[in-house]
């Protein structure tokens, strides 16, 4: 497995704090071998097309973990994989949608949007754990078929989602997985900047991740918006740690 730090925020300024995580997950960390894109968060463009240029190097060896940074960081990752991979899928991890209306650069709050405005095939895409969504985003699911398991799902009946959330991951022939830290309760990851009460305990989240990470089509995912300047006795950088080592 090879982990790459990837510290790109471009929450205009929302997200500021995130790009410490990489190096302070990297360190609670043993034996791992680890690499970096090389990122300038002073130029949003700049940043997507380093991503989008170095990106294949990694695709190309074994499982692969990006460290963020923000969910930003996941636009040109999945553009990426997606180029390289024959029905590519994703699931994304998350509280939010981030389908707002795309800006020219898309920040963490709608890359999902702007990805499937740029042709990557809605029906590829499965979001779990919603539980904040806008009006507008909501529309933009509903309009695009997107397949989503809502909080209120899983807290209904845990298990027969997860063997659904499971079974459907298995029709891609190559998985990337996105993992928005905040899909996981406060309570367990306090440290990122849009907390939302009534997540995923840390337990349930690690049993889902375990169920993913056997079948063979699982190539790469990301860790994103792990905050430590908002973290409370180093907890969610601890989490992020953790859920590395279940791929391992």
């Amino acid at each position: 497995m090879l982990i790459v730090k990837v510290p790109a925020i471009n929450g205009l300024g929302k997200t500021k704090g995130c790009e410490k995580a990489p190096e302070k997950i990297v360190r609670q960390l043993t034996n791992i071998n680890t690499e970096e894109i090389k990122i300038n968060n002073n130029n949003a463009e700049e940043t997507i097309n380093n991503i989008l240029n170095e990106a294949p190097n990694f695709f190309n060896k074994n499982f692969v973990v990006f460290l963020g940074g923000d969910h930003s960081i996941s636009f040109p990752l999945v553009k990426s994989f997606n180029s390289l991979n024959k029905n590519a899928g994703i699931i994304i991890f998350d509280a939010h949608a981030d389908c707002m209306k795309p800006m020219k650069e898309p920040t963490h709050e709608e890359w999902v949007r702007a990805l499937i405005e740029q042709g990557f095939d809605s029906k590829q895409i499965i979001l779990v754990g919603l539980r904040n969504v806008d009006p507008q985003e909501l529309k933009f699911l509903r309009e695009n078929k997107i397949n989503c398991f809502w909080m209120k799902e899983l807290v209904s009946d845990f298990k027969e989602t997860a063997d659904l959330i499971t079974e459907q991951a298995r029709k891609f022939d190559a998985l990337y997985i996105s993992i928005d830290i905040d899909v996981i309760d406060p309570a367990f990851a306090p440290g990122t900047g849009y907390v939302e009460p009534g997540g995923l305990s840390s337990k349930e989240f690690l049993y889902l991740i375990q169920r993913l990470a056997l079948p063979k089509n699982l190539k790469a995912c990301d860790i994103v918006e792990i905050n430590p300047d908002k973290d409370i006795n180093n907890l969610t950088v601890k989490l992020g740690a953790k859920i590395i080592s279940e791929f391992m």
